[in-house]
């Protein structure tokens, strides 16, 4: 998996020094929300948008400006003033942004390579800025790496209490948040384990999926028992990839847990109603089943023989995806993910739809 984290330390590793651009706080209708963030290079590249438009191209032009000093600043836009009228949106709200310059230095480099591990590798645990404002002025920063078990990478000028403090805002926290805590402004980026993608199949409709929910940031699983579909050259996204025996026990040796998507797309009714049984018995967050509403009927009838119940069966999104009219695998793709979109958005295992 690609993250922000791996681009940055690569950029570091060239010996280009970066920012970070992050939104801290945000008021009123705005393209992006806080902690979005985005990287710009020394050279004018840049990785991650915070809204796109002129608002970008300004954060831009301001990061490599201020990357000789090396000072970091908080840049406020007023995207309802009239001298940014021209810009190509329509928000009318404000942003503060966190302009933080970061060179090529061993311990920086150091503590990207960790973040990048937690972000990959599923470790719980939080990207903490601290920063000590004068005025409005930053006259120190500091970044940090927390685990959820209270150790810290990087420095941090807290108490032990403080950091604890920390850690359970963490465990807590969804999106980044700010705390203020002994003298310091707290930027909190919560590490947790990505929402994985569990697709059962690897046919047609499969493949853009899996394309596309990796797009989005799940960390996608392709299963199925044919070899000469589920392979890395059918599915270069995928996180894995694994040829099973058979569709039985399709889960063993992963934990399918709420953060956890099931896309039922394979190859016939039987294979299907084997897998919603067993994504029935885990607690996944997302169940969807590609088919027809009387191969739903079908398939239900049967599982009811088998005992389970309404409650069980409610938990199905069948069928798969949002009603926007889809035909092609492409646009059927589009439809499954996006209503993985909005349960994710929306907190909720249903959510409202066209069907």
């Amino acid at each position: 998996m690609k993250t922000l984290a791996s681009t940055a330390l690569q950029w570091l590793h060239q010996g280009m020094p970066l920012v970070l651009a992050k939104i801290t706080s945000q008021q009123g209708s705005t393209p992006r929300t806080a902690g979005t963030q985005m990287i710009i290079g020394a050279d004018g590249r840049y990785a991650g948008t915070i809204g796109g438009g002129l608002l970008e191209a300004k954060v831009i032009a301001q990061s490599r400006a201020l990357l000789p000093s090396g000072q970091a600043r908080f840049e406020r836009f007023d995207l309802g003033h009239a001298d940014v009228a021209s810009m190509d949106m329509i928000c009318g709200g404000g942003l503060e942004i966190l302009l933080d310059p970061i060179a090529p230095l061993p311990e920086n480099i150091a503590l990207l390579a960790q973040w990048d591990r937690m972000l990959t590798q599923s470790t719980e645990g939080a990207l903490v800025i601290a920063i000590r404002r004068v005025g409005q002025e930053i006259a120190q920063i500091h970044h940090a790496l927390i685990r959820d078990d209270g150790s810290v990478e990087g420095y941090l000028p807290l108490t032990p209490t403080a950091v604890a403090d920390l850690v359970r805002a963490g465990r807590k926290a969804r999106a980044m948040t700010s705390i203020e805590s002994e003298n310091y402004f707290l930027i909190l980026e919560p590490i947790h384990r990505p929402e994985s993608a569990y697709i059962l199949g690897a046919g047609h409709v499969a493949q853009p999926t899996a394309h596309m929910a990796a797009l989005l940031g799940f960390q996608v699983i392709v299963l199925d028992d044919r070899a000469e579909f589920a392979n890395r050259d059918r599915f270069p996204d995928a996180h894995q990839v694994r040829v099973l025996a058979n569709f039985e026990n399709p889960f063993a040796g992963f934990e399918v847990d709420q953060s956890s998507y099931i896309v039922i797309v394979t190859r016939g009714h039987l294979y299907d109603k084997v897998v919603l049984a067993q994504a029935l018995r885990t607690k996944a967050g997302y169940i969807g089943m590609i088919g027809s509403r009387r191969k739903r009927d079908a398939i239900f009838h049967r599982l009811r023989n088998e005992g389970f119940g309404e409650e069980d069966l409610r938990r199905v999104h069948a069928p798969i995806g949002l009603n926007i009219g889809a035909e092609t695998p492409e646009e059927i793709a589009v439809s499954i993910v996006g209503e993985m979109v909005a349960v994710r958005r929306s907190g909720k295992s249903k959510v409202k739809s066209l069907k």
